[in-house]
């Protein structure tokens, strides 16, 4: 057997390395892992040996990560079945459900070559995989304790589906992405300190070499709850507790809370409102932020975004510069998106609940729009400004758009910023010559009003279309 090695070269060992180094964390040689002439070797999180002569073709993945992972390697068609957790990307929360709390002869009457699990699985439901493993299905079980092995762990998944060049590729862009965050970090002289609330029952947080606790380190954070412990060996939650934090209440600058399965918690108020918490200086100067757990506690290529939002956070003025948008270039919805989440620092929305796609749902569907695909670069930021309603989408039948290419005219931009701020009603209107000719005249009359938007020669000219930098201007008066 052989040890896999970094197959990125020169330049993507070194980004590698840059990584594991400003993480704290150390290069793993430990995994054994080899493919030669299509013989697949290696053991497994569970101890369990693996060999195959070719990768698998019908996989069952009972992890979301696994799940979420595999659609990034280019495997998402080789995924028979998912567990009801894995909703991202959206495709997959419509492939069939498989739990393994139920009974195991369901995947194995699905005749799978694979079925990926994680330890956590195999301690909860051992029969269940016992019983699979007798019906001779491979089980496959991965989970990487730290981001250190995280490679690692793709690298298994790319030799299980026969992916490994798309995964040379994306593990190459994922640390690129996280050293360009902490290159800007990095120079930044007073870090922000951090308290990251792991779950709102005994308010724990995250070990330092948590996926969570590497992100607030790479963000360019300093983790104020640094020497917590691990509530049991091999666990990423740490004890903490409500008296520790208020005995650090004047020296915590931000306050991040993560949001999903491990922690349903509430929302700013609900933390603001907590006995004493109104001495903490986070909650006095508003620095209360929540981050989903799928982009930051999660072992998948989302980690990065989590960890650019964790940045956001810690120092808006830097993450959320709006510079490149200061130019006369004609805006496209694309760019209103983006300018919108920068300029109002909103966070990015992330949707977690399981049964999401099984609700039913009056406006947009999340992650179903036929012109903006999840693996496009633009995608949370157009998901963030739908979600919350700021920008408008149609449907023709029973496909959703959003045009991302179509300019911003004048009017659509009236309604956003509406929608976004909180304009008062002025007694003496201004006379607008073509009022009629806008599809909300109340919206455009009141922004006009309030100076937001100047005429020229009288007329309002709704469809006109605006330049990046108009955009900006527009969002300063919600903001003064």
């Amino acid at each position: 057997m052989m040890t896999v090695k970094n197959k990125f070269g020169k330049v993507g060992s070194v980004l590698f390395l840059l990584v594991l180094l400003l993480c704290g964390c150390q290069t793993a040689e430990s995994t054994e892992t080899s493919v030669t002439t299509g013989v697949i070797h290696f053991v497994d999180d569970d101890g369990r040996t693996i060999d195959l002569d070719k990768p698998c073709e019908k996989i069952i993945s009972l992890y979301s990560a696994h799940t979420e992972n595999l659609y990034t390697l280019g495997a998402g068609e080789k995924i028979i079945g998912v567990h009801q957790t894995s909703i991202y990307p959206p495709q997959a929360a419509f492939k069939p459900i498989y739990d393994y709390n139920a009974d195991p002869e369901k995947i194995i009457a699905s005749e799978p070559d694979l079925v990926l699990i994680r330890p956590f699985i195999t301690g909860k439901a051992p029969d269940f995989i016992k019983a699979i493993e007798n019906a001779g299905i491979t089980v496959v079980s991965l989970y990487p304790e730290t981001l250190a092995g995280f490679d690692d762990y793709i690298e298994k998944l790319a030799l299980l589906t026969g992916t490994e060049a798309k995964a040379e590729i994306e593990l190459a862009a994922f640390h690129q992405n996280l050293a360009d965050i902490a290159a800007i970090t990095d120079t930044i002289a007073v870090k922000q300190k951090v308290f990251f609330e792991a779950t709102e029952v005994d308010l724990r947080t995250v070990t330092v070499d948590s996926m969570a606790g590497q992100a607030i380190i790479l963000a360019g954070g300093e983790n104020i709850a640094a020497d917590a412990r691990a509530v049991k060996a091999g666990s990423s939650i740490a004890a903490f507790g409500i008296e520790r934090i208020l005995a650090l209440a004047e020296e915590i600058d931000v306050y991040v809370s993560q949001r999903g399965a491990m922690n349903a918690g509430g929302n700013e108020h609900a933390i603001r409102i907590r006995p004493g918490f109104e001495t903490i200086k986070a909650i006095q100067n508003n620095r209360i932020y929540l981050i989903n757990e799928k982009i930051i506690s999660s072992p998948t290529f989302r980690y990065d975004k989590g960890v650019r939002e964790m940045a956001r956070f810690l120092y808006p003025e830097i993450f959320d510069d709006l510079s490149k948008y200061q130019n006369d270039v004609l805006a496209t919805k694309t760019d209103l998106a983006n300018i919108i989440v920068k300029g109002m620092h909103l966070p990015l929305y992330v949707t977690s609940s399981s049964k999401y796609y099984q609700q039913d749902h009056k406006g947009h569907i999340y992650g179903l729009f036929a012109d903006v695909l999840w693996s496009d670069k633009d995608f949370d930021a157009i998901e963030t400004v739908v979600q919350a309603g700021y920008v408008d989408w149609r449907k023709e039948g029973e496909k959703q758009y959003y045009d991302p290419q179509e300019l911003v005219t004048r009017e659509t931009l009236a309604r956003t910023i509406f929608l976004l701020g909180t304009f008062s009603y002025q007694e003496s209107s201004v006379a607008i010559k073509d009022l009629d000719a806008c599809q909300t005249p109340r919206i455009v009359q009141t922004l006009v009003d309030n100076g937001v938007f100047t005429l020229q020669d009288g007329a309002f000219l709704p469809n006109k279309v605006v330049s990046q930098r108009e955009i900006i201007e527009a969002l300063a008066f919600i903001q003064r």
